[in-house]
């Protein structure tokens, strides 16, 4: 339609009508003259606001739903970063509070032995030496690492220093079948040389072969000549098996280790031997046995005057002649006077 002069009438027209309308309306409140027109254009146009509002709804979520879909994307990324960080403090206080007391029960080990030690960890299992049970420690000749050194950790022993970096270090376990160390026995102090086995016990060959030894039985370092590569006291295990050879002449003992090779962590170094063997003193306290227990049976004494009464009532049962087994009583009298009123008749 062209913008001429009757068509702006007509515009301005309908404007004032419709203020006009409202007016009325307004002033008219709950009784405005409006409200039956009001309510046949709902009945009217309902249905078809309805059906727009269905068709446009859909869209407006749509759009609703894009504009917050970053806001959600990050919150959710945000919370799952916080998720990891949370798991991620939880599992390192874990593993802090694990390798304090590994290193708690080092330091109570090396005090024990009077030990002088350097701390390290594992860095790396199995370094290329081949098929040789060895370990990478992150300590090295800068930390006073020498080659030939005992390696021990709060358990007992683990190895010896075999190569030495300026940071790192090589040790070569107990358990490997090239590992040969000097063994004494608990208490009886038999000497002997224990072999390793891979993952199998240790092989000890006592030098007496008439030696008592039984499973249970602990074995600790016989120590080297300057504490190198071995020094004395140190912790290697305990007696699993006995094995006779060569008529009962000769045993072959196993002992599994007190170390545990596939766990290590924090580990010592010893760079200064003790100045006295400490022979047996680093071994652990035996656990004592569960004492069996006994039952016991409490007999109540009686109180004080009981036997007094029970002998009165002895003494009442003798006089009316009752106890047939009393001393100086007839054994053929009858106690019933009706019995031996029967008796007498008899007689008669």
């Amino acid at each position: 339609m062209r913008d001429t002069r009757e068509s702006r009438l007509l515009l301005l027209l309908l404007v004032t009508i419709a203020f006009v309308l409202i007016t009325v309306d307004i002033r008219g409140g709950e009784q405005s003259p409006l409200d039956n027109a009001k309510r046949g254009a709902a009945a009217a146009f309902g249905p078809v606001e309805n059906g727009v509002a269905t068709v446009v709804d859909p869209v407006g979520n749509a759009i609703e739903a894009v504009r917050d879909s970053g806001d959600r994307h990050s919150r959710i990324s945000e919370l799952e970063r916080e998720n990891a960080e949370l798991r991620q403090r939880l599992g390192s206080d874990d593993r802090n509070r694990a390798r304090a007391a590994e290193l708690d029960k080092l330091l109570k080990t090396a005090g024990a032995g009077q030990y002088g030690i350097k701390g390290a960890q594992v860095i790396a299992i199995g370094a290329a030496q081949g098929l040789n049970w060895t370990v990478t420690i992150d300590a090295g000749s800068r930390d006073g690492i020498r080659r030939d050194m005992t390696v021990l950790n709060g358990d007992g022993l683990v190895g010896r220093v075999t190569t030495v970096g300026p940071t790192t270090a090589t040790v070569l376990l107990a358990n490997d079948p090239d590992f040969t160390v000097g063994t004494r026995l608990e208490k009886t102090s038999e000497l002997g040389f224990a072999t390793g086995q891979g993952d199998r016990p240790l092989q000890v060959q006592l030098l007496n072969g008439k030696a008592k030894v039984k499973k249970g039985d602990r074995m600790v370092t016989f120590g080297s000549e300057a504490g190198r590569p071995f020094v004395a006291g140190v912790p290697i295990g305990k007696v699993v098996r006995v094995e006779a050879n060569r008529g009962d002449l000769t045993r072959t003992v196993y002992v599994e280790p007190f170390a545990s090779f596939t766990r290590l962590d924090i580990v010592g170094v010893v760079v200064e031997p003790p100045r006295k063997d400490p022979r047996d003193t680093v071994l652990p306290p035996k656990p004592q046995p569960t004492p069996i227990p006994t039952v016991t049976v409490t007999v109540t004494p009686k109180p004080e005057g009981q036997e007094g009464v029970e002998g009165q009532v002895a003494e009442g049962d003798q006089a009316a002649g009752t106890d047939p087994n009393a001393a100086g009583a007839d054994p053929n009298a009858v106690a019933n006077p009706d019995e031996a009123a029967a008796q007498q008749d008899d007689g008669n």
